[in-house]
């Protein structure tokens, strides 16, 4: 089964160390895009994650396969560029 058909808004992610990341808006196509957090050089604008970096879904949890550091330099712009 598609893990990213499972995953609905307000989830929690978090990379395979338990390290949030963030909490789910919305999945758009092979992405899934994160609540805008307030705050930053990044605060105006969503992130988006690979959805291949999704090891498994735990209840209302989204667990990705990096570590919850390595996730943040992996997350991506709307464009698909690199947002770090």
């Amino acid at each position: 089964m598609d893990l990213l058909s499972e995953i609905v808004h307000g989830m929690l992610v978090i990379g395979a160390d338990g390290v949030p990341v963030g909490k789910v808006a919305s999945v758009e196509e092979d992405r899934i895009k994160l609540e805008i957090v307030g705050g930053g050089s990044h605060g105006s604008h969503s992130h988006y994650i690979p959805g291949g970096l999704v090891a498994a879904i735990e209840g209302d949890v989204v667990r990705l396969s990096p570590t919850g550091a390595n996730a943040v330099l992996l997350d991506e712009e709307k464009d698909g560029s690199s947002a770090d």
